[in-house]
C-alpha cells in the first residue's frame, strides 16, 4: 500500500470495512482506501464504494450508479450488471439491456440469465437473446485454454469423498 499499488490498497479498504486483523471497524477510511484504490486505476474499488452507497449505512443511489459508472468504464463487468438492474427496476428497458449485453460481453453469467428472463416476459427481443448467448461464446471461447481445461480436469469434488480440504 506504501507503493501505491491499487489492490493492496483496495484490500486494506476491506480490513478496516470488516475490523479485521487488529483494524477497528471504520467504514469511512475503508472509503477513503477505496477512493484512492478506485484513483491508482482499480475498478473493484469504485465497485466497492458503489455498493457501500446501495448497501450500507447511507443508502444514496446516485452515488452508487455514478462509482458503479466509474467501475464499469474500467471494466468491471459486476458493476456494468448493477447498472443494468439499475434501469430496469427505472423501467428503462432499453439502457438495461445495453448494460447487460456489455456485461455478458465481459464474462457475466447472471446478466445472461437476466436476458433470458427478459426475452421470456417480452422485455427483450429473440434477436437480443441470441446476440447475448452469441457474446458468452465468444467470451468462453477467448478465456479458453488448455491449461484451464487441465485444472477443471484435475479439480475434485473433495466434498463427494468426504475431505474437509
Amino acid at each position: 500500500m506504501e507503493q501505491d499499488d491499487p489492490i493492496a490498497t483496495r484490500h486494506m479498504g476491506f480490513l478496516y470495512k470488516n475490523g479485521e486483523n487488529g483494524l477497528l471497524q471504520n467504514r469511512a477510511k475503508a472509503l477513503e482506501l477505496w477512493h484512492r484504490a478506485g484513483e491508482l486505476g482499480s475498478a473493484e474499488a469504485y465497485y466497492n464504494i458503489g455498493n457501500s452507497y446501495r448497501f450500507g449505512v447511507e443508502v444514496d443511489m446516485k452515488k452508487a450508479t455514478y462509482y458503479w459508472e466509474q467501475a464499469a468504464i474500467k471494466g468491471d463487468a459486476i458493476a456494468r450488471f448493477n447498472l443494468g438492474a439499475t434501469e430496469r427496476n427505472a423501467g428503462n428497458i432499453d439502457r438495461a439491456l445495453k448494460h447487460f449485453l456489455i456485461a455478458v460481453k465481459s464474462g457475466e453469467v447472471g446478466s445472461l440469465k437476466i436476458i433470458k428472463r427478459m426475452y421470456k416476459i417480452g422485455q427483450a427481443t429473440k434477436d437480443d437473446y441470441a446476440k447475448a448467448l452469441r457474446l458468452h461464446q465468444e467470451y468462453l471461447d477467448e478465456v479458453k485454454s488448455n491449461q484451464r481445461d487441465e485444472a477443471a480436469a484435475f479439480n475434485v469434488d473433495w466434498e463427494y469423498y468426504g475431505s474437509a480440504v
